[in-house]
């Protein structure tokens, strides 16, 4: 499997003197596990939408303040899993608590889209699943997507391949989230080009989405051998 060589682990991170370091790398984590946070809150300890929005800015903001992650150790397992436990202590914490105390000035950590992650719990499930592990995993997995496609429409929009862009979208998330038979023969009537076009434009564009996606996904890693195995896991579930 040929995947990047690893820049940092998110535990060089957060033990690194550099301030900017520290602040690129929690804020490279927060992005990514926002709204797995938020979601499993609300379906797990079944918080309000409020409730679970302010325990999620709270979460980072002790996370941050009192190093929770600097006790990660990767011998032991992986960065998500020890998140994940790191959260449900803090949550069960907070139910204990009379009052949440506020922190951080009112600050968010990275500007923090909860409309949106509510929305997207009401399009999904929000019964509460039979194996939290997985719905975790199954919502990471979601948000680590979600941001590739977003550096990828960010990059070809500073590339000017709106055209190339719009193939993959339609074709590679527009059907199969639709469940319509699209053809590239469909894509290419719409967009005016060849059949040929397409599948080039679908070639590079799902090569650069792959380099996004690896790219986000190596700087939430505890090193390099958890790296490799999540790598291999989210490449193999057909994800380019």
């Amino acid at each position: 499997m040929d995947v990047p060589a690893t820049r940092y682990s998110i535990v060089a991170a957060v033990r690194s003197g550099d301030a900017e370091v520290r602040r690129t790398g929690l804020d490279a984590l927060v992005a990514v596990y926002w709204k797995p946070v938020y979601k499993y809150l609300r379906v797990k300890w079944r918080l309000s939408g409020d409730d679970a929005s302010d325990t999620t800015q709270e979460f980072f903001a002790r996370a941050i303040e009192k190093s929770f992650f600097v006790a990660f150790d990767p011998a032991k397992g992986r960065f998500r899993t020890f998140l994940r436990t790191c959260l449900d202590r803090f949550a069960a914490n907070e139910r204990k608590a009379a009052a949440r105390l506020k922190r951080g000035g009112g600050q968010s950590i990275v500007p923090l889209d909860f409309e949106t992650a509510e929305g997207e719990l009401r399009q999904h499930d929000v019964a509460a699943p039979a194996d939290v592990d997985e719905y975790f995993h199954r919502e990471w997995i979601r948000s680590l997507l979600a941001l590739a496609v977003d550096d990828l429409r960010v990059e070809y929009a500073r590339l000017g391949k709106t055209i190339q862009f719009r193939a993959f979208e339609r074709y590679d998330l527009d059907a199969p989230a639709s469940g319509a038979d699209v053809t590239y023969a469909d894509i290419a009537r719409e967009l005016g080009v060849s059949a040929a076009d397409v599948t080039n434009y679908l070639s590079g564009a799902r090569k650069t989405f792959r380099r996004f996606l690896l790219a986000r996904l190596e700087s939430v890693c505890g090193g390099r051998a958890e790296f490799e195995a999540e790598a291999r896991e989210l490449l193999r579930g057909g994800f380019r």
